[in-house]
């Protein structure tokens, strides 16, 4: 999948909504005191929600000095 994440958040074109629709979990589930299965499915819902909310609104969430410890560790 290619995110079109961006710095403010976006809703999805039509020609996208409904393929980005069916990449959504069916239920939320907890397992192991994780949400959902597996990081394939996290990271699916993550990217989900980063397209719907934007960059800028996540990097509010947390410390800002994790989120530029991330950054700065991008190759």
């Amino acid at each position: 999948m290619h995110w079109q994440i961006q710095r403010e958040g976006r809703a999805w074109r039509a020609d996208e909504a409904f393929d980005r629709y069916t990449m959504a979990p069916g239920r939320i589930e907890m397992i192991g005191g994780k949400l959902l299965y597996d990081n394939e499915a996290r990271l699916a819902l993550l990217g989900l929600l980063l397209e719907n909310v934007g960059a800028d609104a996540a990097v509010n969430i947390g410390d800002p000095a994790i989120w530029r410890e991330a950054v700065a560790r991008l190759p």
